[in-house]
Order: structure tokens, then sequence, then C-alpha cells
């Protein structure tokens, strides 16, 4: 990432903190206050890129996609006894099915 982008997403992410609205002004006023200088079109486009969106909201949910598992997993945990049982059986047949394969007839050497 090149700084002048790297520039308008730490402006953004101030103004954000702020609990301002992002915008192509008030990003380029940011970087002109940090002598920051990039290409005019850079504040505007990270403005309409963010416009609408909850800065504050997409960075607290970067994760959010890994936390979910463990709330699917709570339900399930209730359920455990019945699962081990299940698990149990199906070992057993497992087990069993391996049994029968090794009585064939013949062996690998033969």
């Amino acid at each position: 990432m090149a700084n002048s982008e790297l520039a308008c997403v730490y402006a953004a992410l101030i103004l954000a903190d702020d609990d301002i609205t992002i915008t192509g002004e008030k990003i380029s006023t940011i970087l002109k206050a940090a002598g920051v200088e990039v290409e005019p079109y850079w504040p505007g486009l990270f403005a309409k890129a963010l416009e609408g969106l909850n800065v504050k909201e997409l960075i607290s949910n970067v994760g959010s996609g890994a936390g979910a598992a463990p709330a699917a997993a709570a339900p399930s945990a209730a359920a455990a006894p019945e699962a081990k049982a299940e698990s149990k059986k199906e070992e057993k047949k497992k087990e069993e099915s391996e049994e029968e394969d090794d009585d064939m007839g013949f062996g690998l050497f033969d």
C-alpha cells in the first residue's frame, strides 16, 4: 500500500474516531494539517468508498467470521452426551468393518 493510501486511511480513521462524517474535504484538511501530500483524487476516492458505512463497526467486526464458530458450538455442547453415544456406535461399526476387510481370505504376501 502506498503512503498516500495509508495517509487517507489514517485520516478516515481519525474522522471516524471523532464521530465526524467522512468526506473528501475533511480527509484533505487532516492531510494538509499533517503535512502529507497526496494526489488530489485519493481523499475523494476514500470518502466515496466509506460513504454510508460505519467505520467503527467495520473495525470491530474484522474477525467476526471466526467468532461465529464458538457461538454455534455452544448449542451442540448440550447435545454432547447424545453425540458421544452416536460416535461410539460409529467407532464400533468402523472396527467391525475393518475386521471384515482382514477376513477376506487372502493376505498381502500370498
